[in-house]
């Protein structure tokens, strides 16, 4: 078991380090500019020139993918960072102090938990506009109900064990008691949340994009490169292929890596088939 949670783990960990390198070297250098239009090599197979072809615009797709996924991978780390950062507020807030407090937040909480998170935040878009930093608020927003919620759960169960007793005993603070036993022992399930929300962020930023409310072209990312392809997928089936399969392939590897993450923080999942 323990070999197989390894070799998950380590091949979650190859395709996600390949994406962030692949970002990295996207915000700054590709073999081709991203934006360049050359209509004499429009869609071009892939070829020694051009290692992944080029679009209707004859835009090398190497180029667009590598610049796409800085632009994923940044808007998801920015709308996780949002989201957590939010839910575990509000969460910690709620689950500590209960009363009256707690159940008119969660009332409020649970209302939005209602609506799934990519139509609250196809709402939340129209207000705020399709850009990049409408796609992080919307999103972010979106996503912060269940972060709230799990972290309710886990701090209702944390307040009632002997360590946050002494700690009131002995006199410390409501506050110092929330910061110094509270916080820490949430770390472990808000890690493995915002690894799964990392992959849910990259998912919803990319069919937003495909349905035309997310980064406006020519600016690339996955989805609309997904989007554009489709009047050429019967003439140049690259077009689709390569941004599927580097949506596909990173949602593999953010599930291998936090099912990893989440075997080794939780020791219920420890020996366990």
């Amino acid at each position: 078991m323990k070999k197989h949670l390894s070799f998950s783990a380590a091949i979650g960990g190859i395709i996600i380090g390949t994406l962030l390198v692949a970002a990295c070297c996207g915000a700054l250098w590709t073999p081709y500019d991203p934006l360049a239009l050359s209509f004499r090599a429009k869609l071009a197979a892939p070829s020694g020139l051009h290692w992944l072809g080029t679009d209707e615009f004859g835009r090398d797709v190497l180029s667009r993918l590598m610049a796409g996924a800085a632009t994923s991978a940044w808007i998801s780390l920015l709308t996780v960072t949002v989201a957590v950062s939010l839910g575990t507020v509000i969460g910690v807030f709620s689950g500590y102090v209960r009363g009256w407090a707690d159940r008119i937040i969660m009332a409020f909480n649970d209302a939005l938990l209602a609506f799934p998170g990519i139509l609250l935040a196809l709402g939340l878009l129209a207000v705020v506009g399709a850009n990049k930093y409408g796609i992080i608020v919307a999103l972010g927003l979106a996503y912060t109900p269940s972060v709230a919620r799990i972290m309710r759960g886990t701090v209702l169960s944390l307040r009632e064990l002997e360590f946050v007793s002494a700690s009131r005993v002995i006199g410390n603070s409501e506050a110092y008691t929330m910061a110094r036993h509270i916080m820490p022992n949430c770390i472990a399930p808000l890690t493995v949340l915002a690894t799964s929300m990392f992959g849910w962020t990259l998912l919803a930023e990319s069919s937003l994009s495909f349905l035309g409310l997310g980064v406006p072209p020519p600016a690339p990312t996955w989805g609309n490169m997904l989007a554009s392809s489709r009047p050429y997928i019967a003439q140049a089936v690259w077009l689709g292929i390569f941004p599927g399969l580097c949506i596909s392939l990173t949602l593999l590897g953010i599930n291998l890596l936090g099912d990893a993450i989440r075997d080794r923080l939780d020791p219920r999942m420890r020996g366990t088939r």
